[in-house]
């Protein structure tokens, strides 16, 4: 089956060179991929190759000397080979560029690929898209869904079978989507590859003290220290996941970041059978572009869906099989965590510190926290969490981080010191009592989409992975042995993931009532009944029905940022590495678009314009004076924030262009 793409070559030319997010670079290495495909990889030597913006601290390198992204540009030219793209461009832009032919046809050149490969690809004339078969169709390159992939392939080789699996990557490579404090606990990733530490993964600092602090607005005192973090580690783990992307590649396991699920695919039963990718090179008006790609169908035998909290598939395929509902399960709760890695002064540096606080600079009926871990080469993860079922509408998170980095316990610390990095993501706080019915016709959900954080530990990295591997483990049965999807479901039942959050079950929901009764009724969990209670607790209000008008409450005025230990969002937003194609439809939706006129503006002081940590929502006057509200889509970090806290749920977060968004390295 052939398929034609009427670009003129002319045109390509130009258009590649006009783009300011194209660099010189991407556009040479695709003249010498077009002229000589079987070309090898660009070295990584520093005279070599470009900076990469997303490894431009510790880059990660695999064992070949290939740093991460070079290893992926290999896997894409075997994606191009059987989909006809390549990658241009770090903004997502695809060009197909496989099996070339040139003809000549009305007077401009058509580029036509040719053939298929290994029977996996074909052409939908219904839907006017490439598609392509795979027995495992995984979607997002986290902890969950690398550990699944792994974990299959694990299996393939202890069982002596072959099963393709493909995991699809929304971030522009591994990695550059993960956000987490994070305070690794290495329970699952022992059990999954063992000689971990043997194969030089970037865990490498122990915890080496742990203090639990309650803040006030001057002072610091030292509480009883709920966690038992001896054993752990600090770690990136926006650098561990692309270390388990190698690790899964070794296996066989194909990864394709800069690709984002924007569809779902059904069959005639309703079953799920597959997603479909953004559309690429569309115009922020819709018409389309000279480089428009239409998006590729991946269709797998089992689905496994690993998008991370709030994921947009995951979420859709919640409400239509009702798997909420199924297991009578409450609505999930959520939280924002704002973070910062700083390099400090080595005088000041303690590598494995763990510090965790409670108080200030929240009010009281506000749940968080922050914490401050030290990692290696003086750095350090800095951040504040804030339950996003907060009541007043002019509590603004960033701000609230901000106040923190001023507090006379930290202020010392940083210091002196520089930010490497910003970011922001949302996790769910809903535990036990929230956990949907995993298993959906055609797939299972895995990781924090499900929502398998321990609060009270403020880890979740160790069961979403444990709850990947076991996925795996019941999909290779359903393929293999003609066992039903629901073993999943079992098994989840019968781990040490589901007896952990059992018994953490009622630490989150104790805090409904204000910060005191809160730390009263944990303190008797923790150290009382251990988890034994007779009861369950139960979550107060969706959080975007918690948020009080704006009459009720009180504003809440902001210092400015100095510019030494706080900042604005435009040079926070910088140090994200945050990046999208302007020209592109906006993937911030409104449902209602008089709502923020009619409803948030004036009702709740339009609230988008704070609980967003990275400015995308603002009220702008018209020529009338009235307030408009803006979006300013290419600022999106993917925190999800907007999608949970909107007081009417009016906004819709959909995938943009795939390779948009943050680009993370050491978070």
């Amino acid at each position: 089956m052939l398929r034609l793409l009427s670009i003129s070559s002319k045109s390509i030319s130009n258009s590649l060179r006009k783009s300011s997010s194209i660099s010189s670079y991407s556009f040479t290495h695709l003249e010498t991929h077009l002229c000589n495909p079987t070309s090898s990889p660009i070295s990584s030597n520093p005279s070599g190759s470009p900076p990469n913006q997303f490894n431009s601290i510790n880059p990660a390198k695999t064992p070949d000397g290939y740093s991460f992204s070079h290893r992926f540009d290999r896997n894409f030219s075997s994606f191009s080979s059987k989909i006809g793209f390549c990658k241009v461009s770090s903004s997502g832009y695809w060009l197909n560029c496989a099996n070339l032919r040139t003809c000549e046809r009305n007077g401009s050149a058509v580029l036509r690929v040719q053939g298929s490969v290994s029977g996996m690809r074909s052409f939908s004339s219904e839907s006017d898209r490439e598609s392509m078969e795979y027995d495992v169709v995984i979607v997002g390159a986290g902890p969950a869904g690398l550990s699944a992939a792994i974990r299959l392939k694990q299996m393939c080789i202890e069982k002596g079978v072959d099963l393709s699996v493909c995991v699809v990557e929304k971030g522009a490579e591994v990695g550059a989507h993960i956000l987490s404090g994070n305070v690794f606990e290495p329970r699952a990733l022992d059990e999954l590859l063992p000689q971990w530490k043997q194969e030089e993964a970037p865990i490498s600092v122990p915890v080496s003290s742990d203090k639990f602090w309650f803040l006030t607005k001057k002072r610091a005192f030292s509480l009883p220290c709920p966690f038992d973090n001896k054993g752990n580690y600090v770690i990136s783990l926006s650098q561990l996941v692309r270390w388990m992307g190698t690790k899964a590649e070794e296996l066989g396991v194909e990864i394709y970041p800069g690709f984002a699920a924007s569809e779902i695919l059904y069959d005639a039963k309703d079953t799920v059978i597959g997603i479909a990718t953004n559309d690429m090179g569309v115009a922020k008006d819709g018409s389309k572009k000279e480089i428009f790609q239409r998006g590729v169908e991946l269709k797998g035998r089992i689905m496994l869906l690993a998008e991370g909290c709030r994921g947009s598939i995951s979420e859709k395929v919640m409400k239509k099989y009702n798997l909420r509902e199924k297991r009578h399960a409450q609505h999930q709760t959520y939280a924002l965590g704002i973070k910062e890695v700083w390099e400090i002064e080595e005088d000041k540096h303690n590598p494995g510190s763990v510090i965790h606080t409670l108080g200030w600079p929240l009010d009281q009926k506000t749940y968080g926290g922050s914490f401050l871990y030290h990692l290696q080469d003086r750095q350090i993860a800095i951040g504040l969490v804030v339950a996003l079922n907060y009541q007043n509408p002019f509590l603004n998170p960033y701000e609230e981080f901000q106040k923190l980095k001023h507090h006379p316990a930290i202020k010392p610390l940083l210091e002196g010191g520089s930010v490497l990095q910003y970011g922001a993501r949302t996790l769910n706080e809903g535990g036990f009592q929230s956990i949907p019915y995993p298993v959906f016709p055609g797939g299972a959900i895995i990781g924090c989409s499900a929502g398998f954080l321990n609060v009270p530990k403020i880890k979740g990295t160790h069961t979403a992975m444990k709850s990947g591997m076991l996925a795996a483990e019941a999909t290779f049965g359903v393929l293999q042995e003609g066992l039903n999807l629901e073993t999943y479901w079992d098994a989840l039942q019968n781990s040490w993931i589901w007896e952990e959050l059992y018994r953490a079950r009622n630490y989150r929901p104790a805090f409904e009532h204000g910060l005191i009764p809160g730390l009263a009724i944990s303190g008797l969990e923790h150290y009382i009944l251990k988890g034994r209670s007779p009861f369950t607790l139960k979550h107060g209000k969706p959080d975007h029905e918690a948020t009080k008008v704006a009459r009720l409450c009180s504003p809440i005025q902001y210092p400015k940022p100095d510019g030494v230990l706080s900042f604005d969002v435009p040079t926070s937003l910088h140090r994200s590495n945050t990046n999208h194609e302007h020209d592109q439809p906006a993937h911030l939706r409104l449902r209602d678009p008089k709502i923020p006129e009619q409803v948030n503006s004036p009702d709740y002081a339009g609230p988008e314009s704070r609980y967003c940590p990275a400015r995308v929502y603002e009220y702008n006057p018209d020529e009338k004076s009235q307030l408009k509200l803006q979006i300013n889509a290419q600022n999106c970090l993917h925190c999800k924030a907007c999608d949970i806290k909107d007081p009417k749920q009016n906004i819709e977060w959909t995938v943009p262009e795939g390779g948009g968004g943050p680009g993370y390295s050491v978070m």
